[in-house]
């Protein structure tokens, strides 16, 4: 495995929509480095996803993890290792919540948006099989955060108000404890 470079803002790649993966591809040892490859990515980096754009190649594949003890995003309730490949995502009603994020392509830069509580997802996973389940809270914002990367769209384009665009540092001196206490009530409320 290897550790790949991030693309950031500003790379044409991550203003393409991404193309869908065939089942030969996927069965494919090229493809299957490339997700092996983008878990390290992501594992190195902290982050709590990773689309396959973000390292250049324009496939409809993310990965998505989040581990206790994460420094970037010690808030987020545990996300157990998940594979998407061609994902389709589904409001699963007009509840959402506002949130603060982050982006490994736009490194030391956050602000608010909203997203969807409750979202039904549909991909294949690596081995080319259909899943499907119900994603809630912030853990439905870190899909719809990977699925817009396979869209070409990043998590500025959602924001209402550029005004709450900042650095990482001034977000944690100024913001973050009212977030992360607004964060933890949507967490108790909706369990993810």
């Amino acid at each position: 495995m290897a550790v790949l470079e991030i693309r950031e803002m500003g790379d044409p790649v991550l203003r393409e929509r991404a193309r869908e993966v065939s089942a030969e591809e996927l069965a494919g040892s090229e493809v299957q480095r490339l997700i092996d490859d983008m878990i390290e990515t992501k594992r190195a980096a902290n982050g709590a996803g990773l689309a396959a754009p973000q390292v250049g190649v324009p496939l409809r594949i993310a990965v998505i993890e989040v581990t206790a003890g994460n420094p970037r995003y010690p808030y987020k309730p545990p996300i157990p290792l998940t594979v998407i490949v061609n994902p389709e995502l589904t409001p699963l009603d007009e509840v959402t919540f506002a949130t603060n994020e982050g982006c490994l392509s736009m490194p030391n830069v956050r602000g608010d948006l909203e997203r969807f509580e409750n979202v039904g997802v549909r991909h294949l996973d690596r081995q080319g099989e259909v899943q499907e389940s119900t994603r809630r809270g912030l853990t439905a914002g870190t899909f719809q955060h990977e699925v817009d990367h396979l869209d070409g769209v990043l998590f500025v384009d959602r924001m209402a108000d550029m005004r709450s665009l900042s650095t990482w540092e001034e977000f944690e001196r100024h913001r973050k404890d009212d977030f992360v206490a607004r964060i933890e009530g949507l967490v108790r409320r909706v369990g993810s």
